[in-house]
């Protein structure tokens, strides 16, 4: 392929399929692994996202009473351990690279995942903050009965270290504490999975409640900063952060996951701005 056609492909990609109003936040179609390079060092102030599980191996799960397939498509498919610690450690050291000294990054996973996560975490030189416990008050059962339902997520909380009183990370202490009827907020938290209200635009597999993200950012960022999702899916990060006064940048590699996140970026914007009408 000719080398201009082929930049003019790659500058296609990179074309926001969805940007707000007032172009602060945008939605980008495309692979976090390209994407990447095009943000400066120390120029994001939180990173809030749900990677690639790598479960989609040909097993089955429980939705709505029925038995169900697991895959999800080529992007969520195991390569190997070693192989998906890799990729785990790549996209972790880019989101070292661009967040600022002091910002802070929020990774969701189950233990198919996350034990690969904060090792990466580690070995990149974060600071570890808390483990999240996500409890699921209506989770699918275990139809194989050979172990316990899984009932919880793990959200793994952690710090770019810094140096000087600059390059602290943000807790919102008072405000977590005044949501937890004046006691100290505990890393174990109940939430439902996302209702048909947050799915109106459409269904993606791993979606996860707004109310989740919002506390997350609500916690760790201020009114105005900068939150990035590498891997969007239904953009519910790019939701949680415009209705809690943050900006947004995501990237989503399917095309029809990409769509579904336009709708519902869309439909926040319109809803807060005639809240703040």
């Amino acid at each position: 392929m000719p080398a201009a056609r082929t930049s003019e492909r790659r500058a296609s990609a990179r074309r926001p399929a969805w940007t707000s109003a007032d172009g602060a936040s945008r939605l980008v179609r495309g692979d976090q692994a390209t994407l990447f390079p095009g943000l400066a060092a120390d120029s994001i102030d939180c990173v809030w996202t749900d990677p690639p599980y790598f479960l989609s191996n040909g097993g089955t799960t429980c939705k709505a009473g029925r038995r169900a397939s697991v895959d999800k498509g080529g992007w969520d498919r195991s390569q190997g351990i070693a192989a998906d610690h890799a990729f785990n450690r790549a996209w972790l050291a880019e989101c070292f690279r661009v967040l600022r000294p002091g910002g802070t990054l929020w990774v969701s996973g189950t233990h198919h995942v996350y034990l690969s996560v904060g090792m990466a975490m580690m070995e990149l030189g974060f600071r570890l903050l808390n483990d999240i416990v996500w409890e699921k008050p209506n989770p699918p059962p275990n139809l194989g009965c050979r172990c316990f339902t899984h009932a919880t997520e793990m959200i793994l909380w952690a710090a770019k270290p810094g140096r000087g009183a600059a390059a602290r990370h943000t807790f919102n202490y008072a405000e977590m504490k005044a949501e937890n009827g004046d006691r100290q907020m505990k890393n174990v938290w109940r939430f439902t999975a996302p209702g048909a209200d947050e799915k109106a635009h459409g269904k993606h597999p791993t979606q996860k409640p707004l109310a989740l993200i919002e506390r997350c950012l609500r916690a760790s960022t201020a009114p105005g900063e900068h939150v990035l999702d590498p891997f969007a899916g239904s953009a519910s990060t790019g939701v949680a952060a415009l209705t809690v006064g943050r900006r947004f940048t995501g990237w989503e590699i399917d095309a029809g996951h990409a769509r579904l996140a336009v709708r519902r970026l869309c439909e926040a914007e319109r809803t807060q701005a005639e809240r703040e009408r």
